[in-house]
């Protein structure tokens, strides 16, 4: 079960990664071409921060760890 729980925890470190890169990235572009791009690119960083894609990551972590105890407890008996 640890290693299950190490491997969820790596794809929710690797996930928070390319969100904060993506999040760089795109106002940086924003920024260096300027304008309506500038606009959107702060758009889409708003929608990968806290109140887009990555707010999901709690109810993630809740499910895949429900998911876990449900296999482990709920699974048939191999006798």
């Amino acid at each position: 079960m640890m290693n299950t729980l190490q491997a969820i925890g790596f794809g929710i470190v690797g996930f928070a990664v390319i969100v904060v890169i993506g999040i760089v990235v795109l106002t940086r572009l924003g920024t260096s071409v300027g304008g309506d791009a500038n606009t959107t690119a702060i758009y889409l960083s708003g929608q990968l921060g806290s109140s887009g894609l990555s707010g999901w990551i709690p109810a993630v972590i809740a499910v895949a760890i429900g998911g876990l105890f449900l296999a482990l407890f709920g699974g048939k008996k191999q006798y």
